[in-house]
């Protein structure tokens, strides 16, 4: 298999994250420009004017150190999504803006819930679960490395870890990126079989290479087989004599 089909540097992969980054920080920009609080647009659970919230709260946030703190992991996670899950990246970034919010609009407290942190816990959520389903060695490393950058964020997931945050939104985008990297379908990264040894049926007792090796992994020599002497009887030759009289017209002329 060669990744250059799947995993390609394109300019939409920087160019989607930082439009993101753009949109949400005009917004921020705009409310304390004009001294305007569009808080009111949020996500207000079990309402029906809350419902704007669901396409509006991630590109709102209460101060600059919600959006920094917000910022810089969406755009990492935004750009490791579209270049190895070109494919599907567009639907977890639209399609996981709308579930997770409907989500936290149901199960949510009776607060506005805003900030981009519900689409970045949708994005840690799929690349990592994916990652792990696929089985493929370079997204499962993606994987990993997503985990010791963010693992961390998993506390943020329960009531009781802060109350200040909307730990709903949280739990909302790490249950639609498991259920979005259950549901979506990636290429087949299984690798090209170029040896006899990556075959399933690949006995390495009958391999004559394999053969080398005791069961501890030492190389050693495999006996010489050994040369069996057959003694061949010798073949009876039988002669058979025709006894002949003589007559007048073969006997000798001297």
């Amino acid at each position: 298999m060669n990744d250059y089909h799947h995993f390609k540097f394109t300019p939409s992969v920087w160019i989607v994250p930082s439009f993101l980054l753009i949109l949400i920080w005009s917004v921020f920009f705009f409310e304390n420009s004009f001294n305007i609080d569009l808080t009111s647009h949020g996500i207000l659970p079990r309402t029906f004017s809350g419902l704007q919230g669901v396409l509006f709260s991630p590109f709102l946030h209460g101060d600059l150190n919600h959006i920094a703190n917000n910022s810089i992991p969406l755009f990492i996670l935004t750009t490791a999504l579209i270049y190895f899950y070109r494919d599907v990246s567009l639907k977890v970034l639209c399609y996981g803006i709308l579930l997770s919010g409907i989500i936290t609009w149901i199960i949510g407290r009776n607060s506005f819930h805003i900030g981009a942190s519900s689409l970045i816990y949708v994005l840690v959520s799929f690349i990592f679960f994916k990652g792990m389903m696929t089985q493929y060695y370079r997204l499962m490393a993606l994987s990993l490395t997503v985990v010791m950058l963010y693992g961390g964020m998993i506390w943020y997931v329960f009531p009781e870890v802060d109350k200040q945050i909307s730990w709903e939104g949280h739990l909302a985008g790490l249950i639609t990126g498991f259920a979005f990297a259950v549901i979506f379908k990636t290429p087949d990264y299984k690798k090209t079989i170029q040896y006899d040894w990556e075959k399933p049926e690949f006995n390495p007792e009958e391999d004559m290479f394999m053969k080398h090796f005791d069961d501890n992994g030492n190389f050693v020599n495999t006996p010489k087989p050994e040369e069996i002497e057959e003694e061949i009887p010798a073949s009876t030759i039988n002669y058979i004599y025709h006894f002949k009289e003589a007559t007048d017209d073969n006997k000798s002329i001297e």
